[in-house]
Formats: C-alpha cells, structure tokens, sequence
C-alpha cells in the first residue's frame, strides 16, 4: 500500500512538474511575442516620425532625420535579406556574421545622429554633417553591397537550376518522340522467296502440267506461298502490322 501511495505522489510531483514547465514556455514565447509587436510598433512609429521630418524640415534638422532614415531603411533590408537567405544557403553564415559587426557601427551612428537631433548648437552639428554623411555612406555602401550579392547569388543558383531543369526536359521530350518502325520477321521473307522459286520450278517442267488437269479431274493444290498477313493467331496476340511502301 505504501509503494502505490508513493508511486502516486511521484506521478503527482511530476505531472505538477510538467505542468510549471509548459506554463513557463508558454508565458516566455507570449511575452517574447509582445516583446516583438512592441518593438516593431515603436520602430514603424520611429521611422513614420523620422519620414516626416525629413521631408517636412529643413536645414541641420531634416538633414539628421535623412541620414537616420537612410542608415535605418539599407540596414533592416539587408539583414532581411541575409536571414532569409542563409536559411537556404548556408554560405551565407559568413556574410551574416560580418553584417552583425557592421550592425554594431549603424547602431552606434544612429545613436549619435539621434542624440545630436537633440542637440541646440545647430552650428557645431552642422559642422559635424560631412563627416556623419561620410560615415552613413559608408556603412549603407557595405550594408548594399552584401544584400546585393546575395540576391545575385540567389539568383544565379535559380537560373543554374532552370537550365539543368530545361535540359533534364528536352531529353525527356526527345525521349518520349522516338519510336522505331516494327521490320518484318527475316523468317518470312525467306519463306516467301523459296515459294516463288519452287513455282517457277514447277512450271518448266512440262507443259501438260502447266496447262492444268484434264475435265473432271481435281487438280493439286497450288503451290503458291501462304499469306502472312492473312494467317490467324491467338486471340491475345497482337495483329502483325502491314508493311507500308513509298
């Protein structure tokens, strides 16, 4: 009695168990989840914000706004690019791992254009706009230069594997055109001429007998070579073709 109470309460501890950890994964992936919307929600809102100020401002203001909009629009398209390349290209781990040590300049660029947005010496910050532009040049150079190459790359395997695949087709297709004409048994033909001989035989050897049997009387059967075409078989096998002539 002792062995079942116990066994129950292992079975009780473990079912509690299993059920605090499914909780937990549930609890994570739905605020990882929330965590997701929220940041892609302020993200849209940032960069509606920073549009708008780079097309409704003028002077050191929207020129920040630009550079921000900019550095921020190359750098998520080539990081989607690359994630959803290297899930099907797996030499792409490279080029991704060098975009995340660019990421780190975008982000620390991006910080300092978003702090000098704040900033109230608008001489100093426009003094400091060539050298911003050059970076943000820069690092949108690189960022465009991996997505780039990646979509080339992409699309050079999809045309590589339609040519194969065209290839793979016309023989197929040529395959499936080719048949060969069925040629007559080399049995029969022979047949055929050692009949005509045996009549032509037969009718040199006398003129009585070319000239039939007498009135009344049956004559022998002659002697001439037996259709092929015309002789019957079973009935499950297949009907000799006739041969076609020019």
């Amino acid at each position: 009695m002792e062995a079942v109470i116990l066994i129950l309460g292992l079975l009780f501890v473990a079912f509690m168990a299993l059920g605090v950890y499914v909780s937990v994964k549930v609890i994570g992936a739905a605020k990882r989840g929330v965590d997701r919307t929220i940041t892609q929600a302020r993200r849209t809102v940032e960069e509606t914000t920073l549009r708008a100020k780079s097309y409704g401002q003028v002077g050191v203001a929207g020129e920040l706004a630009q550079l921000r909009l900019s550095l921020r629009t190359s750098m998520r398209a080539t990081q989607e690019a690359l994630q959803a390349g290297v899930a099907e290209d797996a030499s792409l781990s490279e080029s991704l791992g060098l975009f995340q040590r660019l990421s780190v300049h975008g982000r620390e660029l991006d910080d300092e254009l978003k702090r000098l947005e704040r900033e109230p010496d608008r001489a100093t910050v426009a003094s400091l706009l060539p050298g911003l532009k050059q970076r943000t040049e820069r690092i949108t150079h690189s960022a465009e230069s991996l997505r780039w190459a990646a979509r080339d790359r992409a699309r050079q395997f999809a045309d590589d594997d339609l040519a194969a695949l065209n290839t793979q087709i016309d023989v197929e297709a040529g395959a499936l055109r080719h048949w060969t004409v069925e040629e007559p048994s080399p049995g029969a033909g022979a047949g055929a001429g050692a009949g005509a001989d045996a009549d032509a035989d037969a009718s040199g050897r006398g003129g009585d007998r070319a000239r039939g049997p007498q009135a009344g009387e049956e004559g022998p059967e002659a002697l001439t070579a037996r259709d092929p075409r015309a002789q019957t078989g079973s009935p499950w096998q297949k009907a000799v073709r006739p041969e076609t002539t020019n």
